[in-house]
């Protein structure tokens, strides 16, 4: 564990106050923890205390909303774009559907995130329409994702596919969390995703001919 000196300030959160402002589980801040990515101590008792200004800093590398005072994240603005996350730790394939969006959909706002427990804290914060993800992450693989995603009752407003390098056969292991889930292979993203989200994204209506309702 990152351990440090107690603070002189009681300006710090618990392990649970942290798991609730991040939207993810106990175990998750506690794996944070060990792997140095949160600045913890321990009282006397020996409950574990993590550090206010570590959890901004963390927040704030990964471009999330800075926790507003007493612990609770402060709401994002609602906008009028549909909303992307995309949970991949892949440079090239995150480049790749950034170009895709940017030149097919533009409306559409893309958010990135490059490992499952940042992906979590992502989707709390954002709620996003839809929601892609690759199979294999660092921090929590893809299948647990989703499946710890679908306990949530928010889940039901989002559309979900999956992205992979594995074939049919190296997806067997996964097959309990990709059960109704749409599946595109990475050698097919430049065709299968935009099919995608034609399908999911509202029609946009027809444009009316010049002289339309013209008296």
């Amino acid at each position: 564990m990152n351990q440090i000196d107690a603070p002189s300030t009681s300006d710090d959160f618990t392990t649970l106050e942290v798991a609730r402002l991040l939207g993810m589980s106990v175990r998750s801040v506690q794996l944070m923890v060990d792997r140095g990515e949160l600045a913890a101590w321990k009282t006397a008792g020996g409950h574990r205390r993590i550090a206010r200004d570590s959890v901004d800093h963390w927040r704030h590398s990964r471009n999330l909303a800075k926790p507003a005072p007493g612990g609770t994240a402060q709401p994002r603005g609602k906008t009028r774009h549909p909303s992307m996350l995309l949970i991949d730790d892949s440079i090239h394939c995150q480049k790749l559907v950034a170009l895709l969006i940017q030149q097919r959909f533009p409306s559409i706002e893309l958010h990135v995130a490059d490992d499952g427990i940042a992906g979590l804290a992502l989707y709390g914060q954002l709620r996003p329409q839809i929601l892609i993800v690759d199979i294999l992450l660092p921090g929590i693989d893809g299948a647990t994702l989703i499946t710890s995603l679908r306990s949530h009752p928010q889940f039901a407003s989002s559309h979900l596919a999956v992205v992979t390098s594995l074939d049919e056969e190296q997806r067997a292991p996964y097959a309990f969390a990709l059960e109704k889930v749409p599946v595109i292979h990475k050698s097919g993203l430049v065709v299968e995703l935009p099919r995608l989200l034609k399908k999911w994204l509202p029609a946009k209506p027809a444009a009316r001919s010049a002289g339309a309702g013209a008296t």
